[in-house]
């Protein structure tokens, strides 16, 4: 079984994925295949976890490879706090991507902390309407992160480290600056 955990960004996807390297009957991976395109893309070994904020914009190909035989996490963060940290990558990334190429002619100008929550709205929106009909979801947040891997752990039945686990889901990864662009 493969497992994706979906998600907008900002919300720990790169810790979960350091804890999910203490899991010894599954591969874990942040990304690990977002330079790849047509059938590579995604292409992930069996028994894998994979983190990729960018999977929301692959939701039919993922349903045509994976549907319903796969275990999905919904990762969240509380919207003001992942809009403020997007807000501070507004010029890089997939913030800029969405403002630049799928907002095409949004004005240069636009608000970085109402363009992240537009951003969040639409892929939350997605992966939403993605797993409506999926069999194995569960919804994770950063807020309650070690009580929610803990179930992830026991859901998908994980061997391995637990306690190392969660250690590592005491550290923060891939933090923004915290000044907000003027």
């Amino acid at each position: 079984m493969n497992i994706f955990i979906l998600n907008a960004g900002r919300c720990g996807s790169t810790t979960w994925i350091q804890a999910c390297r203490h899991i010894t009957n599954y591969t874990a991976g942040h990304e690990s295949r977002a330079h790849l395109f047509g059938p590579e893309r995604l292409a992930y070994p069996p028994r894998h976890i994979e983190a990729d904020n960018r999977l929301s914009w692959f939701l039919g190909r993922l349903d045509r490879i994976y549907g319903k035989e796969a275990f999905y996490v919904h990762l969240r963060r509380e919207r003001n706090a992942a809009a403020r940290s997007f807000a501070r990558r507004r010029d890089f990334g997939i913030l800029r991507a969405y403002h630049e190429g799928i907002l095409l002619g949004a004005d240069p100008r636009a608000d970085a902390l109402a363009l992240a929550h537009d951003y969040l709205e639409t892929v939350d929106a997605n992966i939403e309407l993605f797993l409506r009909d999926k069999p194995k979801v569960m919804t994770a947040e950063l807020e309650r992160l070690d009580e929610d891997f803990q179930r992830f752990w026991h859901a998908i039945g994980a061997e391995g480290d637990l306690e190392a686990a969660r250690a590592v889901l005491k550290i923060r990864h891939n933090r923004s600056s915290q000044a907000l662009p003027s």
